[in-house]
């Protein structure tokens, strides 16, 4: 074979023999631990970028390891089809975003496969494809009868751009997740799934999880916000309506002296209908940024409505203010106010004159300085009636108490987690399998009608969803009545989608179930791989699902991913790789000149995965220097000639040695990609036995056991790196004379034997100084040690002319000597 590295011929054979013997086409096997590794799936742009090679390189490399170890290894692929991109593409190319979409599922599919990805193709899925997504719809039937699903008016987050609803999680800094439009805040029917009704379980279930990042938990711990506190009623007077609002601090009720309801409330609106200055104002609250930190620095406005609400103890009569800084999508949409100890209130209530009345005092008797801004801290209740006294912790079980003596309050539990909004006014999505009938009202679509299939054939203008305009999909009959009806025309989120797909590539071709038993050979996903900008859509949208599928039989286990591993965004020049910045590389132009091996080995040498990899073009020269090397070093060992079977208690010292480091090695790498997930250090560890043969190659040479020993470094350097570089690993095995393949190998096994060292080499010291070193028996006498190094050159040279005072021996490591 020739000694040049060739690696589009050597790629190119090897994805040959996995294809022609399907080498990652698995069944379940009860006989085998079986080993689920994911890779979050793409969405088919058109081609892939590097933070999509270093994704799936991370989860291949994960996924041929654990082949290795003997385990029944899943690693399917497949395509979050669905979305705004391809109705973008469709108007700028005048295209179907079907046409669209699925010619770039064909030639993404072949980069993957020119990557070498060792994927069961047999279990793809794109989420476009009627047979995917006709089992979202019988879910989502399903729950309907269950009551989990619901439709009702919502303010909800309007893309102007993108012409669609938002969910709360895809505003980011007041702005769409997609456009980076500004979000206005507009009232139209929504379809919603009850996530709330699951944020108990979702919270604690995040102890199960263990294996994930620290940080993942905490962000989904805060996003579910999980608050104590009482729901209060504030009869308004004059009036039977009553505001509620919700709060954590009712040990502060005595200090209420406004209560403050969102722009979108019925109180406002119904003020504003004879008024056109509040009618100006709820028009600038809804373009208003709602993002958490926008809200906390926006400058605080409102208006007084002219109404009054009754203090539920005191009786008083307090004003109710509009104000912008009360969301309507949160809580009641209304907040008791109480200046003295919140500094939002206490804005607001400086800006506008109204009263600041201290509740709580310090509890170190100290003065609070409530000209200056709130006290916030908790405290000892003062000013507060019967109240006076208590401390805060006291109070905020007290006053609930006396609240529902009265029937005006309760003690609650509040989440900052809403309802999930499904519903999107976009086409290229899954159709909601909803009919609305004039006299039944909105039902589900039978299951013997499901798929309600998307029309393809169609022209996208930018006006709207074109199955808008088209009664040939929206007109049908009622399958109650049988009269006249129509279908919902809005389609459903696109994360509705990506929040099961994980299971459905457990059950392929099943075309009369959503799931069946393989799903539960297979649950839950033992490693996900992904980035960490999807700690919160799409993690949790996936957690909610699986447990609805679990509640209906479908999946067992509370959680769908047992570890999560969030790999780091791959740069260029210091900032994220992207076509706007011109800071892009094109995968397909380093494959095309350096390899597919080239290419995994850079991204898994070049940082540990979960930190940012900075691009360089020099790091990639450098890897394939390092493969033209090893290619280099196999064939001129091999046409040396055979070798003869390795006997280890022939080796001389130096073959010792590089055994000794062989196992060390195996060792070390095994840790390092089935434990710590550092595949940069499990290559460099490899290197360095590379390096240490090279050293010794010439001695190795000269004894047919050392060419033995030499053959054996290397088929377990071919082994180590076959994960992360599997091609010129399938061909160089073949070339060292296996005739069985790499791929269906074991992993190595470290000889502990080989650990045992034969001999120790000491450092050789001169008062505290380096002068030589010495390598002795492992198992040799003090008193011969001291001989030895008195003997060497370095302790001869730096003793002469003075008296050896002291000879310290420090077990296994130095030998000191004291002279003078």
């Amino acid at each position: 074979m020739s000694q040049a590295y060739n690696p589009k011929q050597i790629e190119l054979e090897a994805q040959r023999y996995w294809e022609e013997n399907r080498s990652f086409n698995v069944t379940e096997d009860e006989s085998k631990e079986k080993y689920y590794c994911l890779s979050m799936f793409p969405y088919p742009s058109g081609q892939l970028h590097m933070g999509h090679v270093r994704n799936y390189s991370i989860g291949d490399v994960l996924s041929r390891f654990m082949r290795m170890q003997g385990k029944n290894v899943l690693q399917p692929m497949g395509w979050d089809a669905f979305g705004l991109p391809a109705e973008n593409a469709a108007m700028k190319h005048k295209v179907a975003p079907s046409k669209w979409t699925r010619e770039n599922i064909s030639y993404m599919r072949e980069q993957l496969k020119r990557l070498g990805f060792g994927y069961d193709w047999d279990r793809e899925v794109a989420t476009c494809e009627p047979d995917y997504y006709r089992w979202e719809q019988w879910l989502f039937t399903r729950l309907f009868e269950k009551g989990v699903v619901y439709k009702k008016n919502a303010i909800v987050n309007w893309d102007p751009v993108d012409q669609t609803v938002l969910a709360n999680e895809q505003v980011i800094n007041g702005r769409g997740w997609r456009s980076d439009a500004l979000v206005e805040r507009k009232e139209i029917p929504q379809w919603f799934l009850k996530i709330t009704d699951y944020a108990e379980e979702l919270l604690k279930d995040i102890d199960q999880l263990d294996g994930w990042p620290e940080q993942v938990r905490t962000m989904q711990k805060n996003w579910i916000g999980r608050s104590e506190g009482a729901e209060i009623s504030f009869d308004l007077a004059d009036s039977n309506d009553t505001v509620k609002v919700f709060t954590t601090r009712p040990d502060t009720l005595m200090g209420v002296t406004y209560v403050a309801v969102a722009a979108e409330h019925p109180l406002s609106l119904k003020v504003a209908e004879n008024n056109a200055q509040l009618q100006e104002f709820i028009a600038e609250a809804k373009v208003m940024s709602t993002a958490e930190a926008d809200m906390e620095t926006m400058e605080k406005k409102g208006m007084d409505l002219g109404l009054k609400a009754i203090h539920p103890v005191t009786g008083e009569q307090i004003p109710v203010y509009t104000a912008n800084f009360v969301l309507m999508g949160y809580g009641e949409g209304a907040v008791m106010s109480v200046p003295a100890h919140d500094q939002r209130d206490y804005e607001f209530a400086k800006k506008y004159g109204l009263p600041i009345n201290e509740v709580i005092a310090p509890a170190d008797g100290t003065e609070s300085n409530l000209n200056k801004q709130a006290f916030t801290e908790k405290g000892v209740l003062v000013n507060s009636s019967e109240f006076d006294g208590l401390t805060s912790l006291e109070a905020m079980s007290k006053i609930p108490e006396a609240l529902e003596k009265l029937n005006k309050g309760n003690k609650r539990v509040q989440y900052r987690l809403r309802d999930w909004g499904v519903s999107r006014q976009r086409y290229w999505g899954t159709p909601i399998p909803i009919i609305n009938c004039p006299e039944c009202g909105s039902l589900p679509v039978p299951e013997a009608d499901l798929p309600v299939k998307l029309p393809v054939d169609v022209v996208i203008t930018g006006e709207g969803s074109p199955i808008k305009s088209m009664p040939e999909f929206y007109q049908c009959q009622c399958p109650k009545c049988g009269g006249d009806a129509e279908r919902e025309t809005d389609t459903f989120d696109t994360f509705m989608e990506s929040s099961w797909y994980y299971a459905r590539y457990c059950s392929p071709g099943n075309d009369n179930a959503m799931l069946d038993e393989r799903a539960k050979y297979w649950g839950p996903v033992d490693q996900y791989v992904g980035g960490i900008e999807h700690a919160i859509l799409h993690l949790l949208y996936s957690r909610f699902f699986h447990k609805l599928m679990r509640d209906e039989g479908l999946v067992s286990g509370d959680e769908p991913f047992k570890n999560l591993l969030t790999q780091g965004m791959v740069l260029k020049d210091g900032a994220k790789m992207s076509k706007s910045k011109g800071n892009t590389v094109d995968p397909q132009g380093i494959i095309d000149k350096y390899g597919a091996d080239t290419a995994r080995l850079f991204m898994m040498y070049a940082a540990p995965p979960e930190q940012s990899l900075e691009w360089s073009d020099s790091g990639v020269e450098g890897q394939f220097k390092f493969l033209k090397r090893l290619w280099k070093t196999v064939s001129e060992h091999v046409a040396v000639g055979a070798v003869v079977a390795l006997d280890t208690e022939k080796l001389d010292r130096d073959g010792k040695k590089l055994r000794h480091k062989l196992h060390q090695t195996i060792s070390a790498v095994s840790d390092d990609i089935g434990r710590r997930h550092t595949f940069n250090t499990a290559i460099a560890k490899v290197r360095e036995l590379l390096n240490m043969m090279d050293k010794l190659s010439d001695n190795l040479e000269k004894s047919d056991q050392g060419r033995s020993l030499k053959q054996n470094v290397l088929e377990h350097v071919l082994l180590m790196l076959s994960p992360i570089v599997p091609h010129i690993s399938h061909q160089l095995w073949q070339l060292l004379g296996h005739e069985t393949a790499i791929v269906n190998e074991l992993w190595p096994q470290v000889d502990e034997s080989a650990l045992v060292e034969d001999s120790i080499q000491y450092i050789i010291q001169v008062n505290g100084k380096l002068r030589g070193k010495l390598e002795v028996d492992a198992d040799m006498d003090k008193e011969t040690i001291e001989k030895l190094a008195l003997e060497t050159d370095g302790a001869i040279r730096n003793t002469e002319g003075k008296t050896v005072r002291k000879v310290i021996v420090v077990p296994g490591k130095l030998v000191n000597i004291v002279a003078n």
